[in-house]
C-alpha cells in the first residue's frame, strides 16, 4: 500500500513534468522572445527529477546519501562565495566533516544527537577551532558566517532527510517517504507558481531592495495555489487531516518565499547573480534549494509536533 501511493505520486510528477515540457516546447517555438533559459530550466528539471526518483525508489540509505551530497555541494558553493580568512582553512575542514556526522544521526534514527549536533556542538566547536590560529582580526565575522552557512546548508536540509525515516501512521501507510515527497513537491511547485503568477500578473513590488522581480501578485498567487494543492495531495501521501494540510500548505508557501529572498539578500550583498553554475538555467545547488532551507525544518517540526 505504501509503495503504491508513492509510485502513483511519482507517476503524477513525471506526467506534470511531461506536460510542462510540451507547453515550454510549443511556447519556445511560437514566441519571438529568447526562451533559451526556460528551455534550459525544463531540461534540468528532467535530470533532477530522475535523480530524485532513482534515489527514492532504490533505498532509504541512498536517499540519505543524496541529501548529504546536496548539503556538501550547497556548503561548498556558500564557502566559495563568502570571504574567508586564510586562517580559517582548517575550520572549513571541520565544517565539511560535520556533514557525514550529521547524516549518520539521520541514518541511525538518533533524533537527540541530530537535533543538537550542529546548533550546539558545532556552534561551540568552530569558534574554538578558529581561535587556535591566534588571529583575532575578523574573528566575529568569520565565526558568524561559518556557523550560519552550516545551519543553512547542512542542518536545515538534513531535516528533509530525517522526514524520510519517520514510520507509517494509522492515518497514512506512506510514512516518511510520503511526507518527504509532499514537502519537496510543494516547495518546488510553490517556487514555480510564484514565478508564474508574478510573470503573468505582477505589478506591485513586494521587496524591491532585495529581489526586484518579486511581486505581491506572484507571492499571493503562489501561496493560494500551494494552499489548495496541499489539501488535494495530503490525503494521498500523508497523515494530515484537512486543517493540518491547509496549515502545512500555508507554512510551506510562506517559508519558501522567505527562504528564497533570504538567499537573494545574501547574493545581493556579495554581488553575485547565482550561487554557482552546476544546474543549467537554475544556477547552483543553493539557488535550487534556497526555499527548502526554510521549509524543511519548519515542516518537519510541524509534523513531529502533531503526529509523532
Amino acid at each position: 500500500m505504501k509503495l503504491l501511493a508513492i509510485h502513483w505520486a511519482l507517476i503524477g510528477i513525471w506526467a506534470l513534468l511531461t506536460l510542462a515540457s510540451i507547453v515550454v516546447f510549443v511556447v519556445s517555438k511560437r514566441s519571438s522572445k529568447d526562451m533559451s533559459e526556460l528551455v534550459q530550466r525544463t531540461q534540468s528539471w528532467w535530470v533532477m527529477v530522475a535523480i530524485f526518483t532513482v534515489a527514492f525508489l532504490v533505498s532509504q540509505t541512498i536517499s540519505i546519501i543524496v541529501f548529504a551530497l546536496i548539503s556538501f555541494l550547497a556548503l561548498k558553493e556558500y564557502f566559495s562565495m563568502i570571504p574567508t580568512r586564510r586562517a580559517d582553512r582548517r575550520v572549513l575542514f571541520w565544517a565539511y566533516l560535520s556533514i557525514p556526522v550529521q547524516y549518520f544521526w539521520v541514518y541511525d534514527h538518533y533524533y537527540g544527537m541530530f537535533a543538537v549536533f550542529i546548533p550546539v556542538y558545532m556552534f561551540l566547536f568552530l569558534p574554538f577551532a578558529s581561535l587556535l590560529s591566534q588571529q583575532t582580526d575578523g574573528f566575529l565575522k568569520s565565526v558568524g558566517t561559518l556557523n550560519w552557512g552550516l545551519m543553512l546548508c547542512v542542518f536545515s536540509i538534513s531535516h528533509a532527510a530525517f522526514l524520510l525515516i519517520l514510520p507509517a501512521t494509522p492515518e497514512s501507510s506512506a510514512g516518511g517517504a510520503g511526507l518527504l515527497l509532499f514537502l519537496i513537491f510543494l516547495t518546488q511547485f510553490n517556487d514555480v507558481a510564484q514565478y508564474t503568477w508574478g510573470k503573468l500578473f505582477g505589478r506591485r513590488k513586494i521587496i524591491p531592495g532585495v529581489s526586484p522581480n518579486k511581486t505581491w501578485e506572484g507571492f499571493l498567487g503562489g501561496v493560494a495555489t500551494t494552499f489548495v494543492l496541499a489539501m488535494l495531495i495530503a490525503p494521498l501521501v500523508t497523515p494530515l487531516d484537512l486543517a493540518h494540510a491547509a496549515a502545512a500548505g500555508l507554512l510551506i508557501a510562506i517559508a519558501g518565499f522567505v527562504g528564497d529572498v533570504t538567499v537573494s539578500a545574501l547574493k545581493r550583498d556579495l554581488g553575485v547573480k547565482d550561487t554557482g553554475s552546476l544546474i543549467p538555467g537554475h544556477g547552483g545547488i543553493l539557488d535550487r534549494i534556497d526555499s527548502l532551507t526554510f521549509t524543511a525544518p519548519l515542516f518537519f517540526h510541524f509534523i513531529r509536533y502533531f503526529y509523532y
